[in-house]
């Protein structure tokens, strides 16, 4: 009798202590969340010639990095210079004319004012007067876009980054707007990951991670939650025109309703033992709150 009492209660106590364990791993699992489905991100400059033409030099190369002001390439100024110089021609003329348009106000003011010519004449060369100012002022800015799009015929790095994905040659002729290079912003770089709506609770901007990226586990790193995001795209299309306005995360399971999954945006504080590429896969661990421990304290 006491054998199978003593069983019993060994049974309770390992059932007890199975509990516990599975209930306190899961209240850390909710308090302190982590994930694995988390990706290395950063902010991509579209670079796109203002003006169109074929490129006549490219002096960078696929995946180099570049600095804030490095010629990127050149398309061919030719045409650009030859629309300054008209520019500037026709500045010089309407200066002339604006000059002789003067000394016309000037003499038929004199007259007018001696009673020699009559008023209508006076306000005709005050019209004539105000129409060369008001066609040189056109010309001039003329001539000033005219210098604008001879500049525009450089295009230079808008940031330190890493450009990717170059496929162009000299010789191809390019368009206005259509972006031609991609520029990896090296100060953009931040973390997306990806936490179950019933994690987000327990997540809120200022809290500290810890990050390790595939394949170096052992390397970890900080950072900050900086926001939540407030959505994402709806997979039914009840979500209307918000394709690529909101983020699309695909549930891995589709026969078994799982919880969604919204990305919050972690800010990189430590050093990351690898350079950052876009779309490294990193695991995220929330820290425990040191602060909340505390003020638990007795």
């Amino acid at each position: 009798m006491k054998i199978a009492f003593y069983r019993y209660l060994v049974t309770l106590v390992a059932v007890a202590i199975a509990g516990t364990t599975v209930w306190l791993l899961y209240r850390k699992y909710v308090t302190d969340p982590w994930t694995r489905d988390s990706q290395i991100r950063a902010n991509i400059v579209g670079i796109a010639p203002r003006v169109a033409g074929p490129i006549i030099s490219i002096p960078v190369h696929d995946n180099q990095e570049v600095k804030a002001g490095d010629l990127l390439f050149e398309i061919d100024p030719a045409d650009y210079k030859t629309a300054l110089a008209s520019a500037q021609a026709s500045v010089a003329n309407l200066e002339a004319n604006l000059l002789q348009k003067r000394q016309d106000l000037d003499r038929e003011t004199d007259l007018f004012q001696r009673n020699v010519d009559s008023k209508q004449l006076f306000q005709n060369a005050q019209n004539a007067y105000a129409e060369a100012a008001a066609e040189l002022n056109d010309a001039r800015a003329k001539l000033q876009q005219a210098e604008l799009n001879l500049g525009y015929t450089k295009v230079y790095a808008p940031v330190d980054g890493y450009l990717t994905n170059v496929n162009t040659s000299p010789g191809a002729y390019v368009h206005v707007g259509d972006q031609l290079l991609a520029l990896v912003d090296s100060s953009s770089f931040w973390v997306a990951a990806y936490f179950k709506e019933t994690q987000l609770v327990s997540i809120r901007p200022g809290r500290t991670v810890q990050m390790s990226l595939m394949g170096y586990r052992d390397e970890p790193f900080a950072g900050t939650v900086e926001s939540v995001a407030w959505g994402i795209f709806v997979q039914d299309g009840s979500g209307g025109s918000s394709t690529g306005l909101l983020a699309a995360v695909n549930q891995t399971v589709d026969w078994v309703r799982l919880p969604q999954r919204f990305p919050v945006r972690v800010k990189i504080t430590g050093k990351p033992p690898v350079p950052l590429r876009i779309g490294q896969t990193i695991t995220v661990a929330v820290a425990p709150d040191s602060s909340e421990k505390i003020a638990k304290q007795p």
